[in-house]
């Protein structure tokens, strides 16, 4: 079968530059970053112009190429001490996706590890930051496989946040398993929650499915419990930006309450991310860091105030789902069932 792609490239590298789809202009324009330094791109991350825990990872990597392009010096000692500091620099841009740090160690250790001249480190790097892009790509559509599977025809699901194409090299994450599904002729429809404060789901959510032709309807994130109430529900599919060794999962605000409402209506609830969101070294959620976010996105919308000025506001940008909640973790090796310890282990172990 053909490798399952998102029809737009999130993340391109031509000449020397990485090129990015600009998702804080989606879905009104289509504009792109093209840049060779390396910071450019840590903004675009951390103000989410790039986003998706398995995206991020990618454009880590190549911002570790870029920065190692601009390092100067031809003494492989001070290459690889500037390298690391740089390298540093990149993975601590957004906290809570795992995928951003995995990528950015794999280029810490690559670089650490080799022993030619400062010349060949960098473009060694660069094939790396490749092959963990392409690994990307396979990691999504193997995933999308096992996760199709558990869409009936006729069917209604839910989802939270955007975790199609746009937040991977791929096809996507929870978003790209319904994507297949529908490309597999299925008959179905999926409710998006907009995703507050920043709409992910209203904006690019919207976007990625209108271009592929799966029928959708929008609805306030407030709205689920009635729609499950409604509606029958078959299944919601979410994605994750770091889970624990134990199955709880760190994902969009929002994510635990549409946890909860399914519990309560009987709905199945699935996790979908590759394994290296995956952190085998964290043992539950209570140790995954949260990251806050600023103020501004949850008292403006385009920079436009609409709340009284000088306000207390929370701003976490995930929670956290525990385990017992979760009716599989879908992976490119399978799905993983309760107890997590166990299944998403003999997953890693797995051929």
């Amino acid at each position: 079968m053909k490798t399952l792609i998102a029809p737009t490239p999130t993340i391109e590298w031509k000449n020397g530059q990485i090129r990015l789809i600009d998702q804080t202009k989606l879905p009104l324009e289509e504009s792109y970053i093209e840049t060779n330094n390396y910071r450019v791109v840590c903004d675009a991350i951390y103000r989410l112009a790039i986003r998706g825990a398995p995206a991020i990872g990618v454009a880590g990597a190549y911002a570790c190429v870029l920065a190692a392009n601009k390092i100067e010096s031809d003494n492989t000692d001070g290459f690889l001490k500037e390298f690391l500091m740089k390298a540093d620099e990149i993975g601590a841009t957004r906290p809570t996706a795992v995928n951003l740090m995995w990528a950015v160690n794999q280029m810490k250790e690559k670089a650490a590890s080799f022993s030619g001249d400062v010349k060949d480190i960098k473009s060694t790097l660069l094939d790396l930051a490749n092959e963990i892009k392409d690994d990307d790509i396979d990691r999504c559509h193997n995933l999308a496989l096992h996760g199709a599977e558990l869409i009936p025809d006729h069917s209604n699901v839910m989802t939270i946040c955007n975790t199609g194409g746009l937040a991977t090299s791929g096809i996507g994450t929870a978003l790209g398993v319904i994507q297949y599904a529908h490309a597999q002729g299925k008959d179905l429809k999926v409710h998006v929650c907009e995703t507050r404060p920043l709409l992910q789901g209203a904006r690019l959510n919207t976007w990625e499915l209108k271009r592929t032709k799966t029928p959708f309807t929008l609805m306030t994130d407030s709205m689920a419990a009635r729609t499950m109430e409604k509606v029958e529900i078959d299944g919601v599919f979410v994605g994750a930006d770091r889970i624990a060794s134990n199955g709880d999962t760190a994902n969009k605000i929002g994510t635990y309450s549409l946890a909860v409402l399914a519990k309560h209506h009987n709905v199945p609830f699935y996790v979908a991310a590759p394994l290296s969101t995956v952190d085998y070294e964290t043992d539950s959620g209570s140790d995954i860091p949260v990251e806050e976010r600023s103020p501004d996105e949850v008292t403006r919308i385009k920079g436009v105030q609409f709340t009284i000025e000088d306000i207390d506001v929370t701003t976490p940008a995930f929670d956290v789902t525990p385990a017992e909640l979760i009716h599989g973790i879908i992976t490119e090796k399978g799905v993983a069932k309760y107890p997590y310890k166990e299944s998403l282990e003999e997953q890693r172990n797995a051929k």
